[in-house]
């Protein structure tokens, strides 16, 4: 593992152990070279999954930025972290064990909507915005008006 310090190609691993949500390895790393420490993460990944965009173009998967697409979707929400990576996890486990090797990004998009409206509903509103391009004040009023016929529906999951 290279030092992202000094560059070095010559890390040492100083400690191991499950991370919290026992998906990855935590890893503690020393730089012989400079004396930096860094934490390093490593995952079991099953295939090289290709995400198919709406150009056609094909794109490695990156797992990394399902991540960030829910941290935008919930910045300054009540939503704890381990939340949010059970959810990640469970999208990404999804889509390995699919059996196929390029996903369209529309697939990726809708699970992440799943997730979210399990979530958070400003979250879930958040990135609808975005996914479903909205550009009027009624696509807003249109998915706020969905959930709240859900909560009538299901007072006790929210």
């Amino acid at each position: 593992m290279r030092c992202p310090f000094c560059g070095s190609e010559d890390t040492q691993v100083k400690d191991s152990r499950p991370a919290e949500d026992n998906t990855s390895i935590r890893r503690r790393r020393i730089c012989p070279d400079c004396g930096g420490r860094f934490t390093t993460f490593e995952r079991v990944q099953l295939r090289e999954l290709m995400v198919v965009k709406k150009t056609g173009r094909k794109v490695p998967f990156d797992r990394d930025k399902l991540v960030k697409s829910f941290e935008i979707a919930l910045r300054k929400r009540p939503v704890d972290r381990d939340r949010i990576e059970r959810a990640v996890s469970g999208i990404v486990r999804r889509l390995e064990s699919s059996g196929e090797v390029e996903i369209g990004s529309e697939q990726i998009g809708l699970q992440v909507l799943e997730a979210l409206k399990s979530l958070d509903d400003v979250g879930f509103v958040r990135y609808a915005s975005v996914y479903r391009d909205f550009s009027h004040a009624e696509d807003f009023e249109k998915v706020i008006s969905e959930i709240n016929a859900k909560i009538a529906r299901d007072p006790l999951d929210n």
